[in-house]
């Protein structure tokens, strides 16, 4: 009896962890798209900073005044070596992202997003020369035949926001290559990883939005009719962003691997699917087909990492974080610790 509860409780606290997750993901993409075009807040450089500045507020409370996690403490020398790069990377990852949604819909961003876990792989193979199973190319080819097929039939394509979302792609695979290697010794959660990474990322972007979009964002704020509600959107952006962060950090620890690789691919079908009942995008039937053709791909890669061992006898493998002056020159080296 206790063990059915049990069980019980452990699916219901999985699935409630899915969904929780799903709806801040899903909300922050549609509030970030509805920011740029019914707002008409053109400004993703800004956006992407008000994201960072609500992210660090909100690490700071959880784990300063709520307790909810411990902090972490991290030497400064490493937060400047090793934290600092993964911010940078970070800073990117976000700001491409922000800058795709001002040019393309929501659903041709997500499935270009959908195209990570090959660039990730081709990373690995190309920089670090780390070699993989036959399976593991294999599942890459419906990822970029559905990524090609719906590039191609896609009605509102734009070259501008296609760059964006695919070169956002690119910094999400170098940030999980270089996370582990970087942050070696460190057991950082989701919440941590937000405290420090997010005051830096602030610091990188914070010049350039002013300087690039510092003017427009005044023009803006002296046109808007409605400036106090379109604030409240904007800010609430940021919280979700910061409470997205924190809801991946409670889906992993409440899933496994699998499940957490399916349901992020059934997240992308909500995410479409619901911003196109908002924004009402037109989506072609071959649109559509390319999308599902990817999503599938996604699933039956997550499948195959899960089935396969980490790391095939002899091969090269991912590097670790340099330990001395002397390793920090070559990134590449050939005695080097899997920590992917």
């Amino acid at each position: 009896m206790e063990e059915t509860r049990l069980c019980s409780w452990t699916v219901c606290r999985s699935i409630f962890a899915i969904f929780q997750w799903w709806s801040f993901n899903v909300a922050v993409i549609i509030m970030n798209k509805w920011i740029f075009q019914k707002l008409d807040f053109k400004f993703p450089l800004t956006v992407s900073c008000i994201h960072f500045i609500c992210s660090s507020i909100g690490a700071y409370v959880v784990i300063n005044v709520l307790k909810v996690k411990p902090l972490i403490t991290v030497e400064p020398e490493d937060r400047w070596r090793r934290i600092f790069p993964m911010s940078f990377v970070f800073c990117m990852n976000i700001v491409l992202g922000n800058v795709s949604l001002r040019y393309i819909p929501v659903s041709f961003m997500q499935t270009i997003k959908s195209f990570t876990p090959a660039t990730t792989v081709i990373l690995q193979w190309m920089v670090w020369r780390k070699y993989f199973d036959w399976r593991i190319w294999a599942s890459l080819v419906p990822i970029v035949g559905g990524i090609l097929l719906t590039s191609v039939t896609e009605l509102s394509f734009n070259v501008l926001g296609f760059c964006a979302a695919l070169f956002g792609c690119l910094a999400t695979s170098t940030k999980t290559i270089l996370a582990e290697s970087l942050l070696h010794g460190y057991k950082f959660d989701s919440i941590n990883t937000v405290y420090y990474m997010a005051p830096f990322a602030t610091m990188i972007l914070a010049v350039p939005a002013l300087l690039l979009e510092g003017a427009g964002v005044l023009e803006w704020i002296q046109t808007t009719p409605s400036l106090i509600s379109s604030f409240i959107i904007i800010i609430g952006s940021g919280v979700m962003a910061f409470c997205l962060n924190f809801s991946i950090f409670y889906v992993i620890h409440s899933t496994t691997a699998v499940t957490f690789n399916v349901a992020g691919n059934l997240k992308v079908a909500f995410a479409v699917a619901f911003s196109w009942m908002i924004f009402k995008n037109p989506i072609s039937a071959m649109n559509a087909l390319g999308c599902a053709v990817t999503l599938v791909g996604c699933t039956f890669y997550g499948y195959v990492r899960h089935r396969l061992p980490n790391q095939l006898p002899g091969t090269p493998r991912t590097p670790r974080t340099p330990r001395s002056r002397l390793e920090m020159t070559p990134l590449v080296n050939d005695k080097i610790d899997d920590k992917v």
